[in-house]
């Protein structure tokens, strides 16, 4: 009897987790820094749900799990992100180091080039849709081989425009279309047509996805990474400070709804499990065990930091992530297999 728990034990699969991330433009770098220490720590990995940024980290990851596993995707990652930094003009590098701002922010010049995007949309600012972030996914994604050989169940959110309603591109269905339309906010770009329909960022209408984690995958841990704090210090008084958190709420509150609605749906199964047989979905839902990694660090970053593509800055929010993730890591690895590492109900109810 003995020897057969023992056995049972040596061979049983280490414990996966999906990953719900969060788009946030330049703050996505702090999720570098976060999967950079869950795939160096050998964390397995079943689903990755993406919005925006997330998008592309999920992508990026993606991509050289497919080559190299754990460390090709730790240098996808890598390589990905100091090509975003490449990216940006000489010019701007050379102004956010003469000007750079407290909080990661845009220097004053900046500042008011995108002041212009409040009166001119994109199809007058930019014409010809130069969208340097277009080259480096182009230059660093192989989407045919991550559509053929990926093992991980991707789930990339985008907005249909003329619906308002979330595309959820799975695996077999990435493109380098479905990646930029997850990243197209309609201020700076012009929207990405896919089979004739028009889309914008996924932030829209699911920042990120989490039912797909629920749904389509086998592995009951799901961990959240956001980078739009839960609480704030204070509501904002000043003008900017309003427009920022604004914006804030209106790429979160698809997301804390889905949270909430989940949150509802298993306290209902915990309360008439006692007296009545649970079906599949609610079998389902009683199994989840929830996790999250919250950026508590950018609370009060600028929303023009979101922006900020300079080196210095992206190197800063992947060492910030870097050592949230660890600290998670610390706590809380233990419980992945075993139990919830939150309170979901008080979270989000």
């Amino acid at each position: 009897m003995a020897s057969s728990v023992w056995w049972k034990k040596a061979f049983r699969r280490p414990p996966r987790l999906n990953l719900a991330l969060q788009g946030g433009g330049a703050h996505g770098a702090y999720t570098w820094g976060v999967l950079d220490a869950l795939l160096e720590a050998g964390i397995g990995l079943e689903g990755i749900s993406g919005t925006s940024a997330g998008a592309m980290n999920a992508v990026a990851l993606a991509d050289g799990w497919t080559r190299h596993g754990a460390d090709g995707a730790r240098e996808s990652l890598d390589a990905f992100w100091e090509a975003v930094a490449d990216s940006l003009p000489p010019e701007l590098e050379w102004l956010h180091s003469l000007n750079p701002a407290e909080d990661g922010g845009l220097p004053g010049p900046m500042r008011m080039m995108m002041g212009l995007t409040q009166y001119f949309s994109p199809y007058s600012l930019n014409p010809l849709e130069v969208n340097p972030l277009r080259d480096v996914v182009r230059a660093r994604f192989d989407f045919e081989r991550i559509r053929r050989d990926c093992s991980l169940k991707l789930f990339i959110a985008a907005t249909r425009v003329r619906t308002g309603k979330v595309r959820l591109f799975t695996t077999g269905e990435l493109t380098e279309e479905a990646v930029l339309a997850s990243a197209c906010l309609p201020t700076l770009h012009h929207a990405v047509e896919i089979d004739g329909e028009a889309y914008w960022d996924g932030g829209f209408t699911a920042n990120p996805a989490v039912y797909p984690l629920v749904y389509d995958c086998v592995a009951p841990d799901i961990l959240l990474v956001l980078l739009n704090p839960l609480q704030i210090p204070e509501a904002p008084r000043s003008a900017e400070d309003i427009a920022a958190r604004t914006a804030e709420l209106g790429f979160s509150t698809t997301f804390l709804r889905e949270m909430r609605m989940i949150a509802h749906a298993r306290r209902y199964v915990a309360e008439h499990q006692s007296w009545r047989p649970l079906g599949v979905l609610e079998q389902r839902l009683a199994r989840l065990r929830f996790h999250l990694i919250e950026a508590k660090e950018l609370a009060e970053a600028g929303q023009g930091s979101k922006l900020n593509a300079s080196r210095s800055f992206l190197h800063s929010l992947r060492d910030l992530g870097r050592a949230r993730a660890r600290h998670w890591l610390l706590g809380h690895r233990k419980d992945v297999g075993i139990r919830e590492s939150i309170d979901l109900a008080k979270l989000f109810s």
